[in-house]
């Protein structure tokens, strides 16, 4: 069976039409729509000859056995955000579907070949993303946060991963999935601008941004907002605000791709007859320098204490999550760009701003690198992302390409450490 990419197109559109409507894709992960993408996907690959194995975590893995247990991994994740789109993350785990396929044709491959369809990268119904893969990759340290977690409805993430199979408290018991791993590859949509710019199909990536996410609690004092004069006030609401727009000027000082996000601001007590007593404002910063991260976050913190003095409030800081920059492997970047250049004809090198399940798996030690395939209008988590079916059908070549590299270069004895 030849590799045939115009079939991970197809099967793409069959996938939005079984888990979407209209508002866009629901494979939200531990819902029934997401088991429904992941028995699709059982489906797929039934006749491929691959074992199928659910772990610990949730991972749904595809193994074809090789001449040598050391694995190569194509790796993604099926669940979507609510509303989402039809390619973040399908297109992951639907190409590395027909290359599994191409390659169980061809007989024996000579090391193991594994597709893994990571659970619950987004954290869409409970905030906690890389699930899955940062369970395997045993980088999961907040067991006790975890079980405080609940979804909109009240129901908390145990009750729900045990609907699933899931028992949180062994979910780290997937660490040994990841033991025979030599190397690991993930395609994925740029979710951005920047490859669309450069009039570019494909990229190589070249690690992930660190992210310090933080809730910044401003405490001042609820008072009748037609009585109480402006100079006298210590409106909350404000401290958040001055804030909100310092973090552009924080990233545009830092430069290098720096992004800052005041992503949401909660008011207490919320009403329009009175001074805003609490606000609870998100912030996430990013950067692939680590440096620069620690140094944005000190410029955020300074700016916080600057304003709370100045509107006479206080202000307390809350890491929600962090995570530090994650650089690929470079002889696997390499052989991407390699890659690339063979069915596009040129390759641009790029970070990526959001998160993926390969900075987990490169955490662990293991050889990693992603290619990126360009967005219309960098639009994602929405139901207007797209890409060219072409440059879908390239970037399912290149990954197939790449796979044969990476198999050449770990049964060739690459390190997987």
């Amino acid at each position: 069976m030849p590799l045939d990419p115009s079939r991970t197109v197809a099967e793409l559109k069959e996938l939005r039409e079984l888990t979407g409507d209209e508002n866009g894709a629901q494979r939200v992960a531990w819902t029934e729509t997401w088991e429904t993408a992941r028995a699709w996907l059982r489906d797929k690959l039934s006749a491929v000859g691959a074992r199928e194995q659910i772990d610990e975590a949730g991972n749904q893995w595809f193994t074809l056995a090789g001449e040598s247990d050391r694995a190569v991994l194509i790796g993604g994740h099926i669940d979507s955000v609510p509303n989402g789109g039809w390619l973040d993350g399908a297109l992951n785990v639907v190409a590395g579907a027909e290359v599994l396929r191409r390659i169980a044709e061809e007989g024996v491959p000579p090391v193991t070949i594994r597709v893994v369809n990571w659970a619950d990268e987004e954290g869409a119904r409970f905030g906690r993303s890389l699930f899955g893969s940062s369970a395997a990759a045993g980088s999961m340290r907040d067991q006790d946060q975890l079980r405080q977690l609940a979804d909109a409805e009240g129901t908390s993430l145990p009750v729900a991963l045990a609907e699933y199979g899931v028992d949180l408290e062994r979910a780290l018991d997937s660490r040994g999935q990841l033991e025979s791993a030599a190397a690991y590859l993930e395609l994925h949509i740029e979710q951005g601008p920047v490859l669309e710019s450069l009039d570019l199909p494909l990229g190589v990536v070249l690690g992930t941004f660190g992210v310090e996410r933080h809730r910044i609690t401003w405490r001042g004092q609820a008072a009748h907002a037609g009585s109480t004069p402006m100079a006298v006030r210590r409106d909350a609401l404000a401290g958040a605000a001055k804030l909100a727009l310092e973090i552009r000027e924080i990233a545009e000082q830092t430069g290098a791709g720096a992004v800052c996000t005041s992503g949401g601001v909660a008011c207490k007590p919320g009403i329009v007859t009175s001074v805003v007593e609490t606000a609870e404002q998100l912030l996430d910063q990013r950067h692939l320098d680590a440096s620069m991260l620690a140094s944005m976050l000190q410029a955020a913190k300074q700016a916080s204490t600057r304003f709370a003095e100045e509107e006479r409030l206080g202000v307390e800081w809350e890491t929600i999550w962090s995570i530090e920059p994650i650089l690929f492997d470079e002889t696997l970047i390499d052989l991407c760009e390699e890659a690339i250049t063979d069915v596009a004809g040129t390759c641009h090198r790029l970070p990526s701003g959001p998160l993926h399940d390969a900075a987990e798996v490169s955490r662990s030690g293991i050889p990693t690198v992603m290619l990126f395939v360009q967005s219309l209008r960098g639009l994602s988590h929405t139901k207007l992302e797209d890409t060219k079916e072409e440059h879908l059908e390239l970037a399912v070549t290149a990954l197939d390409r790449l796979t044969t590299k990476t198999i050449g270069w770990v049964a060739s004895g690459g390190d997987p450490m």
